[in-house]
């Protein structure tokens, strides 16, 4: 038995790995395969079967060597091979779309791309993430531009598919990671925020945690308590929902405790209130009816006697490893990666929130065949709070929910922004104040006499659009005074 054919399979895809990127190096100045080496190691971590962690170790090799699909196929299997073909196939597609404000394609055929490349296997979805992972972690070795362009990116498209697949933890890193380089003043601000209030809150906490455990123990529940502390991008965001006003905000530090079941976390819940004031409407019961990612946790938000607000999150076991690491999760627990059908790349029985990948892989199968989709009518829904509408043309914008026609303008371009006079919404005359809706059609009506107006504040919902308008108004009102000035 020659020495190569000894190693495991994920030892002789390293050694493969090793030979296809030599004399190649990352802008660390490391040699490149560092990077496939960190993706295995962060899909071992979670929990992934080997076949994905086998593409992870080669998901570069056909972009950047000279081996060939075949090759892997050879060497390593079909699935393996029919994986590593599904991240090259994203990354060309991604390739391919030069403006991160529209991230999705323009065109129709970059779309189809990349929804076949989507829809074939969602595992090819986890290896890009994790690829994206590490990208973050070294991202201060590229120049200052780049940083930007691929933070923004991750803000925009990679951690909202990571919350889309319920993966609480990777969604966090990313956030964080790339807010950072988006906005590193901002980032710094609010991270000492945190780190003041979770000082000043410590000693109060501490008392909490001996009280609640001291409960829960005294009735006999077997549970396990943990602090959590709000990422920094959650509560820049959460912020922004509340005009900045800190007071709005409960939840920079909760509490979780981790039971063994269902009925012990509604027990749980019943101590807690026994022990403290909860907060009117504060109480949210994502175990009954999980949110649209599959997570599940009671919620309760307490007002202890010295007047300290604290948030609490009751789960199970199970519960809380699918809230930190998602559908990853599912595949460590799932005994169906060990079929036929999930060795050839598919996933049947999907629990009900994740339906949607089932959506994706049918329609990708129909494009495969050339069979027809009606685009405007697709639900895509990998990024839960943004919605999808088109121009009259077909050019598809991603906007977040609650967009309003104003939004969709000033997206399009400055100038129509500034010159709007109506929208046509589906092909029928509305008005600026009417929300859009997924796969709306909407035209702009612009006419070359109309300016920019400060009422407009109150019909736009995006920091964009509102930038532009600001900006536009600025600019009207420079403008006028020169006039005066000049006709005095």
């Amino acid at each position: 038995m020659t020495e190569t054919s000894s190693l495991s399979r994920s030892d002789r895809a390293i050694e493969l790995a090793k030979k296809a990127h030599e004399n190649q190096f990352r802008k660390t100045g490391e040699p490149y395969i560092i990077h496939p080496l960190a993706v295995k190691k962060i899909l071992e971590e979670w929990g992934m079967d080997e076949d994905t962690i086998i593409a992870g170790i080669l998901h570069d090799t056909i972009e950047d060597t000279s081996l060939t699909l075949d090759e892997i196929k050879q060497n390593f299997g079909e699935s393996v091979a029919f994986l590593v073909d599904g991240v090259t196939k994203l990354s060309t597609a991604r390739n391919g779309m030069r403006d991160i404000d529209t991230y999705l394609p323009a065109t129709k055929d970059n779309f189809l791309r990349l929804m076949i490349a989507l829809g074939d296997d969602i595992r090819v979805l986890i290896i890009k993430l994790a690829d994206r992972l590490h990208n973050l972690r070294t991202l201060s070795a590229l120049p200052p531009d780049k940083q930007k362009k691929v933070a923004k990116e991750t803000l925009e498209v990679f951690a909202p598919l990571a919350d889309r697949l319920n993966m609480g933890l990777l969604r966090v890193e990313l956030s964080d990671l790339a807010f950072k380089y988006v906005d590193k003043k901002r980032y710094d601000e609010l991270k000492s925020l945190i780190e003041k209030y979770n000082k000043q809150a410590e000693k109060s906490l501490k008392k909490i945690e001996t009280e609640v455990s001291e409960a829960l123990k005294k009735e006999k529940i077997d549970f396990r308590l943990v602090g959590r502390v709000k990422s920094v991008y959650s509560l820049h965001k959460k912020l922004a929902k509340h005009n900045q006003n800190m007071g709005e905000i409960y939840d920079l530090t909760a509490l979780r405790v981790i039971v063994n079941d269902i009925t012990d976390c509604y027990l749980a819940l019943g101590i807690i209130h026994s022990l403290y004031t909860p907060m009117g409407g504060r109480i949210k019961d994502y175990i009954a009816k999980p949110k649209q990612n599959g997570y599940q946790s009671l919620h309760t938000t307490i007002i202890t006697k010295d007047k300290r607000i604290v948030e609490f999150q009751i789960r199970t076991h199970e519960m809380h490893e699918y809230a930190e690491r998602g559908l990853a999760a599912s595949f460590y627990y799932n005994e169906q990666k060990l079929t036929e059908n999930y060795k050839k790349g598919k996933i049947e029985h999907l629990p009900t929130n994740l339906l949607w990948i089932t959506e994706l892989q049918t329609t990708a199968a129909k494009l495969r065949e050339g069979k027809k989709v009606d685009l405007k009518k697709l639900k895509l829904n990998l990024f839960a709070d943004k919605i999808f509408v088109y121009t009259p043309k077909g050019d598809i914008l991603d906007l977040p929910k609650g967009a309003l026609p104003l939004d969709f303008a000033y997206k399009l371009h400055s100038e129509i922004g500034d010159h709007v006079v109506g929208v046509k919404i589906n092909g029928k005359m509305s008005n600026l104040n009417k929300k859009l809706e997924q796969g709306d059609v909407v035209e702009i009506l612009t006419s070359k006499n109309q300016t920019p107006k400060s009422t407009w504040l109150d019909k736009i919902f995006t920091p964009h659009a509102r930038a532009k308008l600001l900006h536009a108004l600025r600019l009207s009102k420079s403008n006028s005074e020169t006039t005066k000035k000049w006709s005095r």
